[in-house]
């Protein structure tokens, strides 16, 4: 990532997306590079300007945000960190776009402040899994996902005790710090848990390794 964070903004909305950039461009560390107005036009806009953060519309005529993350995820060998933005939480197409590899969502209703600070830390990498709302939807969804294998037959079950552990605080919300200290380990130790963890599911972040979690099982709703 660049020490100046670049953005791609993606929605149907004019005034939208005036308005995301002028928000986003009075920031020093901040600058629009690119506007899309359906996902047909970001694909290949992300492309070519590489932009480390895409704030992504969930519904867009034409290719909507779930192909487009899907398209980006699939093509691009370092895709840009993809933030869904939505008008409504619960709306079953922000989970589809967080499996399709979204790091987090973002209301439209949004403070200016809560936004900046969301493309901030997805852009370093971190994953906007909670909000509760997150959670909820993985919940809801769990039920009704194919089992495909058993947790312990399936990448769940290449983990050692100490990482299904941590899997499941994730799971519940807590951070690093607040892992660390539940298990009374190092930040550092949970750092490199975390990251086997991310290895053995093939998840790219946080959100990722939660949904393989609830899908496969390992963790059950209530």
């Amino acid at each position: 990532m660049s020490e100046n964070i670049r953005v791609v903004i993606a929605d149907d909305e004019r005034l939208v997306r005036m308005g995301l950039r002028v928000v986003i461009d009075a920031e020093p560390d901040l600058s629009v590079v690119g506007e899309a107005a359906d996902g047909a036009e970001v694909v290949p806009l992300v492309r070519e300007l590489r932009p480390d953060v895409v704030l992504m519309d969930v519904r867009m005529p034409g290719i909507d945000g779930i192909r487009a993350t899907e398209q980006l995820m699939g093509t691009m060998a370092e895709p840009p960190r993809i933030l869904v933005v939505t008008t409504f939480e619960h709306d079953d197409h922000v989970y589809d776009a967080l499996r399709a590899g979204a790091a987090g969502f973002l209301l439209k209703r949004a403070r200016a402040e809560e936004m900046l600070q969301a493309v901030r830390l997805v852009a370093r990498g971190d994953s906007l899994l909670f909000p509760a709302a997150v959670r909820e939807l993985a919940l809801r969804h769990a039920p009704e996902a194919p089992r495909v294998a058993a947790p312990e037959r399936g990448p769940i079950g290449r983990l050692t005790e100490r990482e299904g552990q941590v899997l499941r605080l994730m799971a519940a919300g807590l951070n690093n710090a607040e892992i660390a200290q539940r298990l009374v380990v190092s930040q550092e130790t949970v750092k490199t848990h975390v990251g086997s963890v991310f290895a053995k599911l093939g998840a790219r972040d946080r959100t990722q390794a939660v949904i393989v979690a609830y899908e496969s099982g390992f963790v059950l709703p209530g």
